[in-house]
């Protein structure tokens, strides 16, 4: 077969190079430019040759040995997750490919604090990806969504508090629940009841009651929650409470302000 002919041959089937014995440079070329995958099978490829093949197909970065920033760059262009292909990427790499996507994080070993916030807060759910996260990136990730918790293996007390805050579904991706922990999550989020409330005594929710809605620093949100709650009512078969009484005898002056300010909505 003529140098013609397998010209032909590579410009019709490119990973026919791999076959070739010694091709030339122009053979190479060709071949790279149709499909730059075939870089796997050229032998010490000129700098042109692993751009062109880049150029053609970005996963063609995993067959190139040493690439420069620019190659990576414009690899990373083309999708998140090229990363996957990247031999030592450089630091603007990772954070260009996390910028696309935070489940980019995947591809980045030992990734730093900073990098594991932009991760969160792109895709909170890149946190699956996050062998020993941060406190602060878990915190991200809760404060983004709820059910981040559920992908964090050893949730501080404070990022399951966070978790909870946000919405009290966040209470079946607690690990360890324990009499406690619910007592604690209730403080801060009064709706967990719904979820726990065969769990709990009168007593032990009147208790929590009293210590948030008598400090004036009460939540708003709090006040109203708990106001609005379906489970807790003076005709409730399970948790009778008058609950404008309640405020009213034990309740912080703010905490007044917002049952009056509830009540009138109800007018």
């Amino acid at each position: 077969m003529d140098e013609a002919q397998i010209i032909k041959s590579i410009n019709m089937n490119p990973p026919i190079i791999k076959m070739i014995k010694n091709p030339t440079d122009e053979m190479k070329l060709l071949a790279v430019s149709k499909n730059g995958l075939v870089l796997e099978y050229i032998k010490e490829p000129t700098r042109q040759m692993e751009e062109i093949a880049i150029n053609n197909n970005p996963r063609a970065i995993k067959f190139v040995s040493n690439p420069t920033e620019d190659m990576m760059i414009k690899a990373i262009e083309s999708g998140w997750n090229i990363l996957e292909y990247i031999k030592n990427p450089t630091d603007k790499v990772m954070a260009l490919a996390i910028e696309q996507a935070g489940w980019a994080i995947q591809y980045v070993k030992e990734p730093s604090e900073a990098l594991q916030l932009s991760a969160v807060r792109k895709n909170y759910d890149a946190i699956k990806y996050i062998k020993e996260p941060y406190e602060s990136v878990q915190e991200e990730a809760v404060r983004k969504s709820y059910d981040a918790l559920k992908y964090i293996a050893s949730p501080s007390p404070i990022v399951e508090r966070i978790a909870i805050k946000n919405n009290e579904s966040a209470i079946h991706f607690v690990k360890e629940l324990d009499q406690n922990k619910i007592l604690e999550f209730l403080k801060v989020n009064i709706l967990v009841i719904k979820h726990v409330g065969s769990k709990l005594t009168q007593d032990e929710v009147e208790d929590v009651l009293k210590q948030v809605l008598a400090d004036e620093n009460v939540e708003e949100k709090y006040v109203r929650d708990f106001l609005n709650c379906n489970m807790i009512d003076r005709n409730s078969q399970t948790m009778p409470i008058d609950k404008i009484l309640f405020i009213y005898r034990y309740g912080s002056q703010k905490a007044k302000k917002i049952a009056v300010d509830e009540r009138l909505k109800m007018l």
